[in-house]
């Protein structure tokens, strides 16, 4: 290259990069995704990728949610569908609860009222980003049991990122970017 500075492209290389990474950026909270009715495997396959990327504890689908082995998350998840814990609820509501019982706090990534630009919001020390339906939303079933609502403001005319890029977006600034943890 030119400006002599070369892309590291061993395992072994890249395992240390992300390993000074780590030890200087702790987590500011613990964080899990709930996938409500998702239509779109490819999204979900892509969010295994995100889960795995950002250390999620695991992956709640509900609904019409396609989950492993469908053919279509393996092509985008690359092999993350088999790195990441994931559960299957049919009812969004029942899975709402579940993880209210079990300590998390839903967080949806949805503008609603009331909702916070997520770059000024304090997420909790145990976050579930609830990701809704790629055209619908996330739905009052599992709004009413949320503990808060963000929103990424948009710069340009569309009115959203899709789906599992929004949980990318959000899910970094949660677990590094937390104002206070």
């Amino acid at each position: 290259m030119s400006d002599g500075i070369e892309t590291i492209r061993s395992k072994t290389g890249v395992r240390k990069k992300y390993k000074e990474f780590k030890a200087h950026h702790e987590p500011q909270v613990e964080i899990c995704f709930l996938l409500q009715d998702w239509d779109d495997g490819y999204n979900v396959g892509g969010m295994f990728r995100v889960a795995d990327g950002c250390g999620a504890q695991e992956l709640i689908m509900t609904g019409k949610t396609p989950v492993p082995p469908h053919p279509m998350i393996g092509v985008t998840s690359l092999g993350h569908h088999r790195r990441i814990p994931f559960r299957f609820f049919k009812s969004h509501e029942e899975a709402a609860l579940t993880l209210v019982q079990e300590g998390w706090s839903l967080v949806a990534v949805e503008i609603a009222e009331g909702s916070v630009n997520y770059l000024e919001f304090d997420f909790p020390p145990r976050t579930c980003l609830v990701l809704g339906n790629e055209v619908n939303g996330v739905y009052g079933s599992v709004m009413k049991h949320r503990t808060a609502a963000v929103y990424i403001p948009m710069m340009g005319k569309g009115r959203s990122l899709n789906v599992h890029v929004a949980g990318a977006v959000v899910a970094w600034q949660a677990i590094l970017g937390a104002r206070t943890g």
